[in-house]
């Protein structure tokens, strides 16, 4: 036996025992787990933006207890068990790759996602946006939108068009910007403005959510380095000025 195949059937039995023997793994549920597994999706999330390989691998081990967790709990009541889960997505793979598993042709990854989402309709979805889940946050909403919709040709022709449309949304936005009392009206063009944002993103093939992420990682680490300045210089943080504050973090800026 490989020992990849090895180390999985210890997991399934390590589960089946703790399912069997453990109050708290007993006492576990579909729902119970769900805010978990969010939990770890996010925490390997973390791990691949810091470039983490020991992290990644803890983190892909937790997802892969939850999967298995998941599909024992369904063999209980007789739903489905573990290998109905992956004999499913092997089968729903060999399908939806003509390409490698039939006689289809394809010149590039662009023809292959077109197919994808052609096969996708042809198995009963109305809609090449339906795969998009309700409950994404809502830049990785955005972002799966348009590249579903890429999918199926519904795409600018190039780089400088969604530019002008940025540009097009901020002139939009300012306009608002400069009026009183219309929050909403307000709202819906900054979301119009992220929204063409996110669109160039991805046309030049920057992902925004892990862009953002990174802005949020390094903003924290350069104000956490002010508050560990202030603490060091014996200052109250609240009671900094800004251009003392600017100082600290001119000097953030410079270090890794």
């Amino acid at each position: 036996m490989k020992p990849q195949l090895q180390a999985f059937d210890r997991l399934l039995t390590i589960m089946d025992e703790l399912r069997e023997k453990c109050p708290w793994d007993r006492k576990q549920t579909m729902e119970s787990l769900r805010y978990l597994s969010i939990e770890e999706l996010y925490e390997l999330s973390d791990a691949i933006l810091e470039g983490d390989d020991e992290e990644i691998k803890k983190e892909l081990g937790d997802i892969m207890l939850h999967l298995v967790f998941y599909a024992k709990i369904a063999s209980e009541t007789g739903k489905f068990d573990i290998a109905d889960v992956l004999n499913g997505i092997c089968e729903k793979l060999i399908v939806r790759h003509p390409h490698i598993y039939g006689d289809v042709k394809v010149t590039d990854e662009e023809e292959v996602k077109r197919n994808w989402e052609t096969i996708k309709l042809g198995e009963g979805k109305k809609s090449v946006l339906e795969g998009v889940p309700n409950s994404l946050p809502a830049m990785v909403k955005a972002h799966r939108i348009q590249e579903k919709a890429k999918g199926v040709g519904f795409e600018w022709n190039n780089t400088e068009d969604v530019w002008k449309k940025v540009q097009e949304e901020l002139a939009e936005f300012k306009e608002e910007a400069s009026k009183e009392n219309n929050h909403d009206k307000l709202e819906n063009e900054f979301g119009d403005l992220i929204f063409s944002l996110i669109n160039y993103a991805r046309f030049i093939g920057v992902n925004p959510e892990d862009a953002l992420e990174r802005t949020n990682k390094k903003f924290i680490k350069r104000f956490q380095y002010i508050e560990m300045k202030a603490l060091e210089n014996g200052q109250v943080l609240q009671n900094l000025k800004l251009e003392e504050m600017d100082v600290y973090w001119e000097e953030a800026k410079k270090l890794k």
